[in-house]
């Protein structure tokens, strides 16, 4: 099982960018995707999940300017961020907890994507 990130980029303060974090592999099903991101000499912090049913959660810091969806028909999830501010300048990483097949059962594990790097500045 693999997490494939992609859309990061530089960016002016005010714009836009998505995130996609596509899953692939041998995939039985999967529980949360999100996004985490950390920002040089910071912790890693969650900035937004989504359940297969759809419930979200975001990051105070985020509220209101990102939002995240999933197509589960294609096991991608995408952040969708918006009036991003220097303070969004981070690596971002996908992450999702994925049951996928291992031999004769079927083994919950959480997966972490290759980070994409994301800067806003003018």
């Amino acid at each position: 099982v693999q997490l494939q990130a992609s859309g990061g980029g530089l960016v002016q303060p005010g714009g836009s960018l998505r995130l996609s974090c596509a899953a692939s592999g041998n995939i039985f099903s999967i529980d949360y995707m999100g996004w985490y991101r950390q920002a040089p000499g910071k912790q890693r912090e969650l900035v937004a999940a989504i359940t297969g049913g759809g419930s979200t959660n975001f990051a105070d810091s985020v509220k209101g300017r990102f939002t995240i969806s999933r197509d589960n028909a294609k096991n991608t999830a995408y952040l969708q961020m918006n009036s991003l501010e220097p303070d969004d300048t981070a690596v971002y990483y996908c992450n999702a907890k994925i049951s996928y097949y291992c031999s004769d059962a079927v083994c919950p594990t959480e997966f972490w994507g290759q980070g994409t790097q994301v800067t806003v500045s003018s």
